[in-house]
């Protein structure tokens, strides 16, 4: 017997957590717009959303800073899949290609898919750098401090907790409640 919805409808799925940054344009909106197409995708349901965090840049530094956060989804779509549709919404938003921790109008990065692990061309999961930003962990723990990195053995929180980045990470916008 599967897992009941509080309707009676079976749960299927996967939680995953997606990463979300922008510093382009309007920050702020961009996050949330990306939510937002993200919840409209076949296959996959946002179960919540981080606050907006205002984010010093990693690497080149002569450039604005982020707004970032975390939304916890389900989805039945492969890893695969799921990447290339999380693709074709910064493609939509307008994001091209640029320089390596440049500055961009939205990124969407798969951190956790369940408890798998994926090293493929193109697609690691867990994303290879979530254990070492503060901007990615402090979002992730305010909604899923429990959630378990499938490589370590360790929850955000313990990663949190055994952070030495130095980034300067801000509440920018308590998270949306939808009502």
């Amino acid at each position: 017997m599967g897992f009941q919805g509080s309707s009676g409808e079976g749960i299927r799925g996967i939680v995953a957590f997606i990463g979300i940054g922008a510093n382009l344009g309007d920050p702020a909106a961009q996050c949330r717009d990306a939510v937002r197409r993200v919840g409209a995708t076949p296959g996959v349901w946002v179960l919540r959303c981080s606050s907006l965090y205002r984010t010093a840049p990693v690497g080149p530094t002569e450039q604005g800073w982020f707004i970032n956060a975390v939304a916890e989804v389900r989805t039945d779509l492969s890893p695969a899949k799921f990447f290339e549709a999380l693709k074709t919404i910064e493609r939509q938003m307008g994001r091209t290609e640029g320089p390596r921790w440049g500055p961009r109008v939205i990124d969407l990065d798969i951190l956790l898919y369940g408890q798998e692990v994926v090293d493929r061309e193109g697609l690691k999961i867990p994303h290879p750098e979530m254990h070492r930003r503060r901007f990615v962990l402090d979002p992730l723990c305010e909604i899923a401090s429990y959630a378990i990195h499938p490589a370590f053995g360790v929850s955000a929180r313990g990663l949190l907790d055994r952070l030495t980045d130095p980034g300067v990470v801000e509440l920018y916008a308590p998270a949306e409640t939808g009502e």
